[in-house]
């Protein structure tokens, strides 16, 4: 009986006003004051069984919550015939938390959309080599799967055959189709645009990165900050404060209606639903940007942290080594270019694609009488030349004569933190190419926006070496930089940060960046990083995004701050309530309760308000 009373309670709302609407119709528009007193009557009965039913099972946990000092008001009230007041209580009540549940739901619809997005079944390859369709329940690792336009992926793979274009929006947030093609890694959730694919199910169900992504945010919405702890000890002794409140106030006045109004009035209504509205709003705008908070005391550390550690490659760098810098000496560039690409595209040197992908589309030359000097490069003859291609020792060992100004470009280039990679035809030096790991693009500007934010220092720590960590830190305006570091080492530099005061965020990617991500207030981990890496930190960058970390940070700090105005309206509204009620004589029990549920209102579209938050460049 209870769970149906529960349940129909938007039924009970509506009924109840409709009760009121009729009993004020019948004094006003009948002149019956029975018909009014009876249908107010009703409309108390049934509107405070719903509440009554929340206030017992709320003792019977031995827990004195709002639903125990409304049900004790109302039914005092209706004890002293003060129908009017029970039934514009009693619907007040119901209609606020009828409001309370409908915005919380909206919050909640980032989260909803996520999981509505989650493939349900696929075709799976049988033993006997034809596709069926099953629930994605029962795909295992290694299975293969078919992919047809328009579908969704169900699971993280590799493609074994076929190509296509595949919208990745739920994954990395943009929109614009990402080509797929043999060997490519698919992810679930996201949906192949055209085309057909065979793909290999590398991760399946919540290893996903779909699966962790809805995870996290699950979790983020169930937890509990700081703030939220806070209310639920304040709210244990406030309740029983009310009642002995009621209770002292009728003992020294006789005045039963004045108690039962203290009762309805001291209400904490709109400090119990203010600071989780804000926080699941918080989470929800996070989760539409690409941002996972795992967990609302997320938001209130990362609101407070005053220093960034940065890893550097993957982080602030692309990961991927390309030609940051060239130096071209004699004519011919274009053949010397020619030449240099023939040779690379026969070396599995890591430099060599960077090579290739700076020189474009070139004629292609036979490769002859290839000499491979270990740990120096390649000697070859290409369309009949002699081609060295290769680091300085390789031009001394092959007698290149080096000039003056090539010197100075060489000396150059290493201390800019580049990789050289030089190029000479018949003796003769006719390329330097300076390959480095590129700073990721608009980094700069988002170091900027977190000094906008109210941080303070930036740092970057890197096993790479000090030169090119302190280039880094030079053109990213950064506050300190140390190269050389050792995992264990990044994790001493932070406790030592941390034993100084500071509020720590860790941005990391790879393995080696764990314990640092762990041991910061704040771990934040690149969506492209390693598992490990993801499921230690607190923040997730889904796409990798850089500029989402101004947001992350910007909106942690918008969402703090609007706690603590949902705080200040609750427990103000509450104070001014009981104020006007003792101190003044035109305060009554109706009024007070459409002032409190207002408030309600008030705080529930104030959190809402994190749904629309950008952070303004």
């Amino acid at each position: 009986m209870q769970r149906i009373i529960l349940s129909k309670k938007n039924f009970i709302t509506l009924v109840s006003a409709i009760l009121i609407v009729f009993g004020f119709f019948s004094r006003f528009g009948l002149d019956n004051i029975t018909l009014f007193h009876w249908s107010l009557f009703t409309a108390s009965i049934v509107g405070v069984a719903p509440i009554a039913i929340q206030a017992y099972q709320a003792l019977k946990v031995k827990v004195i919550s709002i639903d125990v000092l409304v049900t004790i008001a109302v039914i005092g009230a209706i004890l002293i015939k003060n129908y009017e007041e029970s039934a514009i209580v009693t619907f007040l009540f119901l209609f606020g938390s009828y409001l309370e549940q409908r915005t919380l739901n909206k919050t909640r619809s980032a989260i909803k959309e996520l999981t509505e997005m989650a493939p349900e079944s696929a075709l799976k390859q049988m033993e006997n080599g034809k596709f069926v369709e099953v629930d994605v329940d029962v795909v295992d690792k290694d299975d293969i799967l078919l992919v047809k336009t328009g579908a969704k992926i169900p699971v993280d793979g590799t493609v074994l055959f076929g190509e296509g274009h595949i919208n990745e929006a739920s994954i990395t947030g943009e929109s614009v189709p990402v080509t797929k093609k043999i060997d490519s890694e698919v992810f679930a959730g996201t949906i192949l645009e055209n085309g057909t694919l065979h793909i290999r199910a590398d991760r399946i169900g919540e290893d996903t990165t779909f699966g962790r992504i809805i995870e996290l945010v699950e979790e983020a919405q169930d937890s509990k900050s700081e703030a939220e702890r806070f209310i639920d000890r304040f709210a244990k002794y406030y309740t029983p404060a009310v009642l002995f409140l009621g209770f002292i106030v009728f003992l020294f006045t006789k005045d039963m209606e004045l108690a039962i109004t203290i009762l309805v009035l001291g209400c904490p209504g709109a400090l119990v639903i203010g600071v989780p509205v804000s926080n699941v709003a918080g989470i929800g705008n996070g989760a539409r940007h690409g941002i996972l908070l795992k967990g609302s005391e997320v938001i209130n550390d990362l609101s407070r942290v005053d220093t960034f550690v940065f890893d550097k490659t993957g982080t602030l760098t692309i990961g991927n080594p390309a030609v940051a810098e060239r130096e071209f000496f004699g004519n011919n560039t274009d053949e010397v270019l020619a030449y240099l690409a023939s040779v690379e595209r026969e070396s599995d040197h890591p430099l060599a694609k960077a090579v290739l992908q700076d020189i474009g589309e070139k004629p292609s030359f036979p490769v002859e009488e290839t000499e491979v000097v270990k740990g120096c490069g390649i000697v070859t003859k290409v369309n009949g030349h002699l081609v060295a291609v290769g680091n300085v020792a390789l031009m001394e060992r092959e007698m290149v004569k080096l000039s003056e100004k090539a010197i100075d470009d060489i000396e150059r280039l290493e201390k800019n933190g580049n990789s050289l990679v030089l190029t000479a035809v018949d003796g003769e030096l006719k390329v330097i190419m300076g390959i480095r790991d590129q700073i990721r693009p608009g980094v700069k500007e988002q170091l900027q926006n977190l000094k906008m934010l109210g941080v303070k220092n930036l740092v970057v720590l890197s096993g790479d070496n000090q030169g090119t960590v302190d280039l880094v830190a030079r053109e990213l305006g950064l506050t300190e930089a140390y190269g050389h570091m050792l995992p264990e080492e990044k994790s001493a530099f932070i406790e030592k940060l941390q034993a100084n005061g500071q509020k720590v965020a860790f941005v990391g990617d790879g393995v080696n960046d764990s314990p640092s991500l762990a041991l910061a207030d704040i771990g934040i981990a690149m969506g492209s990083g390693t598992d490990v890496a993801i499921e230690t930190s607190d923040v997730v960058l889904i796409n990798s995004d850089f500029s989402r970390l101004p947001h992350a940070l910007g909106l942690t700090k918008y969402t703090s701050r609007n706690m603590k105005q949902n705080i200040t309206i609750a427990v103000g509204v509450v104070l001014i309530l009981l104020a006007s009620l003792l101190f003044s004589e035109w305060m009554n029990m109706s009024i007070g309760m459409l002032v409190h549920e207002a408030s309600i209102l008030v705080v529930i579209l104030n959190g809402m308000r994190l749904l629309r938050y950008r952070l303004r460049g």
